[in-house]
């Protein structure tokens, strides 16, 4: 504290103010690398469901299997800045060697052995990557302590990128084509057991169609019904002028019998059947086991139209990673900011120096 209140505003002055500048001065002239920065726009387009769409259910069946372009984009930022695409990238271009060569920079050179979550950090803190939600488009900002390498790395980083995009597209279309196929199986499976189905009642009740047989013994009956009705009609007619021993009276009786026979012949078929299952029960089981084959087939169909849809997906790019700007080759180094980082560094001296003076100046009141 002594120490301190015996400076002199001059030796403050020199202590706070000029040695920092003059440290700050000498780093940027002498030892400070220039970093260059080759900068890209892209963005993940997603491919047109139209064709998913123009199939009636497939899109049903298939939609919700691909994810926004917006996420895609997400996706892809973060894996720019992951360590499988580091170790790629050092493979192809030796980063390690480029950043740890600038060995007069202490600041942002990268030093020998560094661990490899150390490297991972300095290759973040070289790697700007940054996304404009409104837009959807992904900025990529790669440094480099030369143009052409920083060019270089850029485009290494949309080439893996592009691979990221295209496998993750063809992985979600096998996946597609996969669930279609199993689901092709299945109803190929239901519509052949409803089939069976069919096939065993048919044997078991020896009908071929029991809604045909149930019509045509009810179409039987009614005009069976009406005949009686006619015949009955003609029996009383005729006994209005005849007397019941006559030829005629007796004929029509006759008649009137038979056909009231028949009908109860056609009732009990209708109602007790070979096997003593009512027909218009067996019609109903049959309609059933029918609308549940017909279901089936429809199904398979709708299935069969999604294999064929996945089949199309798969042999083309449901991503694409879209380049709006390539990398640029830049021309002058961006950083460091010598002017901007000394002016900064001038008024936070400026500032510190002030308050140290009113510190100063404060403890000396107390003292007083």
């Amino acid at each position: 504290m002594n120490q301190l209140l015996a400076l002199t505003p001059r030796r403050l002055k020199l202590l706070i103010i000029a040695l920092p500048l003059l440290l700050a001065t000498l780093y940027y002239a002498l030892l400070a690398a220039d970093r260059y920065v080759s900068e890209s726009i892209v963005t993940v387009r997603q491919a047109s469901q139209d064709s998913a769409g123009s199939v009636p259910g497939v899109a049903m069946l298939l939609g919700g299997v691909n994810p926004p372009s917006r996420d895609d984009t997400l996706y892809l930022r973060q894996f720019i800045h992951s360590l499988a695409l580091l170790n790629r990238l050092d493979a192809e271009l030796d980063l390690r060697g480029h950043f740890e060569a600038e060995t007069a920079d202490p600041l942002y050179r990268l030093y020998d052995g560094v661990s490899q979550e150390w490297f991972l950090d300095y290759y973040r803190s070289r790697v700007e990557v940054t996304f404009d939600d409104i837009a959807g488009l992904l900025t990529v900002r790669a440094q480099g302590f030369e143009p052409a390498f920083a060019q270089a790395l850029n485009a290494a980083i949309l080439k893996e990128s592009e691979r990221f995009v295209n496998d993750f597209s063809q992985r979600m279309a096998r996946e597609q084509m996969g669930f279609a196929e199993n689901e092709l199986k299945g109803a190929a499976a239901r519509l052949q057991q409803a089939k069976s189905q069919v096939l065993a009642f048919q044997t078991k009740n020896k009908l071929l169609d029991p809604l045909t047989q149930a019509e045509a013994s009810s179409a039987l009956t009614a005009k069976l019904q009406s005949e009686q009705a006619q015949q009955e009609a003609e029996l009383r007619n005729a006994r209005t002028f005849l007397n019941d021993s006559s030829y005629q009276i007796k004929a029509l009786r006759s008649q009137l019998e038979a056909t009231r026979s028949q009908l109860d012949i056609e009732r009990l078929r209708a109602t007790s059947g070979r096997t003593g299952e009512r027909l218009n029960r067996l019609a109903a089981d049959f309609q059933e086991l029918i609308l549940q084959a017909g279901f089936a087939e429809d199904a398979y169909k709708l299935s069969l139209a999604a294999v064929e849809n996945a089949r199309i997906e798969a042999s083309r790019k449901l991503k694409s990673l879209v380049v709006i700007e390539p990398p640029s080759l830049p021309e002058t180094a961006r950083y460091p900011r010598r002017i901007y980082n000394l002016v900064t560094l001038a008024v936070i001296c400026l500032l510190l120096y002030g308050i140290t003076r009113l510190v100063i100046a404060t403890i000396r009141e107390h003292q007083d």
